[in-house]
């Protein structure tokens, strides 16, 4: 079964956070073709904090200019790309950290001129992937791509997993993020959707903001032949692994409706 897991990057600020996951990203990649996409937003803004740079967000993505592109490429493809991989090799386990732009791997096109560098993925390059996965690498891709005319693009890491996924044929989605799953109106996590459900969640303005863009995001990769996404909380312990034994933990959707 090939796999692809995207961790938000809160998940990646703290050592041994970081550690705790790259193990059980290696207890997944030793019995299945694995590749990881990661973001790192967080991170990025504190870097242009640090240097008198504030962000601007629009409809939730970072408005990005010459200054915040070069923050993305420096932090984002640069610090939390090469920390998480030298985590996952210290487990044991070869690793390739990787952005959109080498191969090229992912294509991508300007999403708004009002955003700036901030771009849409078009498609994926499965052949280095595959390379890569067939020779026991983990490919650890971080959320940055460009085009054909040398631009580089910051580009959405739910966006980002989706293009991987659907281009590598992956067989499961997993969205490990900072909260338990999908809600519902009463705040209680609900363990199953089909993209029908998502949408009436979305239309009801139960899921909106950052879960709206996941729920988007998810819905896209089944669309594209994902057979299931699921969407849960990277700090739950054993994650990977429960998720795996289909254990009722966070959300799992899929396309049409599943009959107990």
């Amino acid at each position: 079964m090939r796999i692809l897991i995207k961790l938000g990057g809160t998940l990646l600020e703290d050592s041994a956070q970081r550690a705790s996951l790259a193990s059980q990203l290696a207890e997944v990649a030793r019995s299945n073709p694995l590749i990881v996409v990661h973001g790192g937003g967080k991170q990025v803004t504190r870097f242009l904090e640090e240097r008198g740079v504030q962000s601007r967000f629009v409809r939730g993505l970072r408005v990005t200019d010459d200054a915040v592109i070069d923050a993305v490429t420096k932090v984002i493809s640069g610090t939390v790309n090469q920390q998480l991989v030298s985590a996952l090799v210290a487990t044991g386990i070869g690793a390739v950290g990787l952005s959109g732009i080498d191969g090229p791997l992912t294509i991508a096109k300007q999403l708004d001129p009002e955003l700036g560098y901030v771009g849409q993925p078009l498609s994926t390059n499965a052949k280095l992937l595959d390379l890569l996965s067939g020779a026991g690498y983990v490919p650890t891709i971080a959320c940055v791509a460009g085009d054909y005319d040398g631009n580089v693009y910051n580009v959405n890491a739910d966006q980002m997993a989706v293009s991987c996924a659907a281009g590598w044929k992956a067989d499961k989605l997993i969205f490990l993020t900072d909260v338990p799953g999908v809600k519902n109106s009463s705040g209680t996590v609900l363990h199953q959707l089909s993209a029908a459900d998502s949408r009436r969640l979305i239309a009801d303005g139960v899921a909106h903001g950052g879960m709206q863009a996941k729920l988007e995001a998810a819905e896209s990769a089944l669309e594209q032949g994902v057979a299931e996404v699921d969407i849960a909380s990277g700090r739950e312990p054993s994650v990977c692994r429960r998720l795996l034994s289909a254990e009722a933990l966070g959300t799992r959707l899929y396309l049409e409706s599943q009959t107990a």
